[in-house]
């Protein structure tokens, strides 16, 4: 494989310097420094706005800079500076899928300047200096302002170190997203850098984490928009910090490219953020089961034992993970053999029990002349390499590791088939990509040199431009290698380090986190953070991965999580270097007698029981989680959202930041300290239901409300329909159940709902192998009427639908279905009736 020379400096991080020093020509300024000299380049004078098609203008400057400004839709524009032309057209973030869409566009001039229009904003450019103006005509809120002309910063010694953007920002302006941040929901008044980091028991004021998503939205006004920078070298946001009314974004290297959303809603930003970067693919149904994982469950003894229990109490679970002491000596793709001497049988067992195997990969390859995976990867030359020519050899698990380099196409198709044996001839169901921000143990820096040279796909460059997308890249290399393998199979694949798009390719989950309280509130916020950042399947870490969180938090940790798409419990257990190197019976010692097990029913009842209860509800409500993934698929709304998004113009709904929906009708209020025995707990406008006692609540209010310890509160949207299915030990047996409920909230006069169901693996649904019921309802004095209409082929094992009403209007006595009598129940909160899954009326008659 022909390595690109490697073209580029490495830029060192500066502070920026305020708006108003920046210069209005482009000079040389020796007086702030004297190791270097720099240049400061703003775009200076605009002499013409050229149209470039229909939809792309090129904005003619008199110094080194140039802009080209796209539509991209009505709502979104890409403004593009670059100082070499605008000939490398390449983004890792966005969805190579993704394509412009038609606008009506108008382009006019002024004295003053510039004006582009679509029918959602207006984008004005001055003439005097290049500074930007955009509006939301729908609310004719200025949403986008340049505080001072777009600068660049170079050095005689370093070249390009800077790119930056500055803006006004309004004090009552609230900003949100930037991926995985554990800060507060709102980060005004924060700064925060993007840079991959191994972060090992992470804090609240800790702005580096495991990924970098350099997208945020604002609301200002109850108006929503969004701005993603598409630069994958350290970037940096600062929203205000000094209070000097300035928002200031700028890059390291590279090109300034960035996308303006408008919504005005949040939910529209949202979505077209994730259309523009792509969207998760609907995973298969037992990847949104619970999971249980552990540093690391082993011998093979363990393992059984363990799926044992879970089938013996009665609690469901889909998948068992085995961490990096499965392997033979931290060599990736390879089974210590004294541990688990036949493993394509015990994962043979454990699916026969309904138990999915997932399995770590690490990118670090150990060093080691009779492991295949090095010497191959030696013969084909896909090592990451440094300057000299030589591969990058520094210590992870094993003491020497070198390292793929992702970025190479060719490396990448060499990386799919290692999984082959693990995949297709043992039936490993699902892989989890580790350690791949690239971590590098025993150095300060936790990671490569910025001088290790990278192929950037035929581009060349350093690390300073591909740390950030590595994991992502080995993610894409592991999703593309598991479909090739598997054409059939939706692979399920889960990551720790990635980059804006990585959605496309794996599930997120929030790290090495803590067992504390604390852990249990920024845990909630990531989630939802990174799901309006385009990461809807994600969690966390279930009970903190790091300590003993005690029967209290596990249980609220676990309560929580069952509105988290991914619901994982993963904990540190007792590990020390080496512990692979124990004998098996040392190590069944070690297990039976560690205390930081994490399963279930660690800490016995009651805490066991309300554990179950919270896995059991996960199980209930997988037909509405499902459903809520695959809108996601197609729309790109967020699973979870902030309680914001619901209604823009609430101030409190800003101010419950740990209150969030998960998918379009639940409302989750967390319990995130010790010993609660009281809640406050805000809803926002209209009426809501608590999903446990059937209690209508009007909108608009707060209520304190007492702690329930089997459960957190939850509440439905009135006028909401949410499918539910009965408990199961594991999805595979939902294939056999032949009656699900449906839940309708009538206290409405109208309402609606959705469910969506297929086979829960493979790809049939692309080719109308789906069932997609869509139902209304009208409830009045005079009557109740439910009208279903469905979309699909998908013919399931489902024969009738238990359909409970609660908050009926009217009275009713008498039901048909399809003008057929059926017999109707009533009980203190709720009527109910059986009905055929493939109904289409459902009338009551008082």
């Amino acid at each position: 494989m022909k390595r690109p020379k490697n073209k580029k400096k490495s830029p060192l991080p500066l502070p920026y310097a305020p708006a108003e020093s920046a210069r209005n020509n482009a000079g040389l300024d020796n007086s702030k420094r004297y190791d270097d000299v720099y240049y400061e380049l703003h775009p200076g004078v605009i002499e013409d706005v050229v149209p470039m098609g229909s939809q792309s203008f090129a904005v003619v400057t008199d110094a080194d800079i140039q802009l080209k400004i796209e539509v991209w839709s009505d709502r979104c524009l890409r403004f593009h500076y670059a100082l070499d032309g605008f000939d490398r057209e390449f983004s890792y973030a966005r969805d190579p899928e993704a394509r412009q869409q038609a606008s009506t566009v108008k382009l006019k001039e002024s004295k003053t300047g510039w004006r582009i229009e679509t029918p959602a904003l207006r984008c004005e450019i001055a003439r005097k200096d290049g500074k930007i103006k955009a509006t939301d005509l729908a609310t004719k809120t200025v949403i986008h302002e340049y505080a001072a002309p777009f600068y660049v910063r170079t050095t005689l010694m370093k070249g390009l170190e800077q790119l930056r953007l500055q803006l006004t920002a309004n004090k009552k302006e609230g900003f949100f997203g930037l991926g995985d941040k554990s800060w507060d929901t709102d980060l005004h008044g924060r700064y925060f850098r993007n840079w991959n980091e191994d972060a090992f028991a992470y804090g609240k004021e800790r702005d580096t984490l495991y990924r970098s998503v350099p997208f945020y939205l604002g609301l200002l006004e109850a108006t929503g928009y969004g701005l993603f920078l598409d630069n994958t070298y350290r970037t940096h946001f600062d929203f205000n910090s000094r209070t000097d009314g300035l928002t200031t974004i700028w890059a390291e290297g590279g090109e300034f490219s960035y996308y303006l959303f408008t919504g005005p809603s949040l939910d529209q930003v949202a979505a077209d953020y994730a259309l523009l970067t792509g969207t998760t693919e609907l995973p298969p149904l037992w990847a949104i089961g619970y999971h249980q994982c552990r540093w690391s469950y082993y011998p093979e003894k363990r393992v059984r034992e363990i799926a044992s229990s879970f089938r013996e109490k009665r609690i469901p679970c889909d998948s068992i993970y085995l961490d990096i002491d499965y392997m033979d000596g931290y060599r990736c793709f390879t089974w210590n053999h004294d541990h688990f001497p036949d493993p394509k049988k015990m994962i043979a067992d454990l699916k026969e029990d309904g138990f999915h195997t997932v399995v770590m990969i690490d990118p670090g390859i150990k060093v080691d002349e009779d492991y295949h995976v090095y010497t191959e990867g030696t013969e084909e030359d896909v090592w990451c390499m440094r300057p000299d020519g030589r591969p990058m050899v520094g210590p992870v698990w094993p003491p020497e590791c070198v390292w793929p380099d992702f970025t190479d196409p060719d490396v990448r198709e060499w990386w799919g088939p290692l999984y082959q044996e693990l995949y297709l001839e043992q039936g490993v169901s699902g892989f989890w990509n580790d350690m791949n921000e690239p971590a590098v143990f025993r150095v300060n820096r936790l990671t490569f040199p910025d001088s290790v040279v990278h192929d950037l796909d035929g581009r060349g460059g350093d690390h300073a431009e591909a740390h950030n997308i590595y994991g992502m890249q080995m993610s894409r290399a592991s999703w593309d290698g598991l479909k090739e393998l598997q054409p059939s199979k939706r692979p399920f694949l889960l990551c720790r380090a990635t980059f804006s798009g990585g959605q496309r390719y794996a599930a997120l989950w929030t790290g090495d986190n803590i067992a504390n309280w604390e852990h249990l509130a920024m845990a909630n916020r990531q989630c939802v953070r990174l799901s309006i950042s385009g990461f809807s399947f994600v969690g966390t870490d279930i009970g903190g991965f790091v300590d003993e969180p005690g029967g209290e938090l596990l249980v609220r940790w676990l309560q929580l999580a069952v509105f988290h798409p991914l619901m994982r419990i993963h904990s540190m257990g007792n590990n020390t270097d080496g512990a692979a190197e124990a004998d098996a019976d040392e190590v069944a010692k070690q297990e039976k007698d560690n205390r930081q097990d994490q399963e279930p029913w660690a800490y016995g009842n009651p805490h066991t029981d309300r554990a179950r209860t919270a896995i059991e509800m996960r199980y209930r409500l997988l037909p509405y989680l499902y459903t809520a993934m695959q809108q996601h698929r197609a729309t790109g709304t967020p699973v979870l959202r902030n309680l914001f998004f619901y209604d823009q113009s609430d101030k409190n709904c800003r101010k419950y930041g740990d209150q969030f929906l998960c998918g379009q009708d639940l409302l989750v209020a967390p319990i995130v300290k010790e010993g609660a025995k009281q809640v406050t707990v805000y809803l926002p406008k209209g009426n809501w239901v608590d999903y446990q006692s059937s209690k209508v609540y009007e909108g608009g209010r707060k209520y304190k409300l007492s702690t329930d310890p089997n459960y957190i509160p939850v509440f439905v949207r009135s006028g909401a329909i949410l499918p539910i299915a009965p408990v199961t030990q594991h999805t595979g047996e939902l294939t056999k159940v032949k009656e699900m409920q449906l839940n309708v909230y009538a206290s409405e006069k109208t309402g609606y709902g959705e469910w969506y169901w297929d086979a829960g693996e493979g790809y049939d649904y692309e080719k109308n192998g789906f069932r997609k019921a869509s139902f209304g309802y009208t409830n009045t004095k005079n009557g109740f009427a439910l009208i279903q209409a469905t979309e699909g082929d998908y013919q399931s094992s489902v024969k009738n639908l238990r359909v409970r009403i609660y908050g009926l209007i009217s009275k009713a006595s008498k039901a048909m279905v399809d003008d057929k009598k059926v017999k109707l129940s009533q009980t203190k909160t709720h009527l109910e009736l059986v009905v055929p899954v493939d109904f289409s009326e459902v009338v009551l008659l008082s």
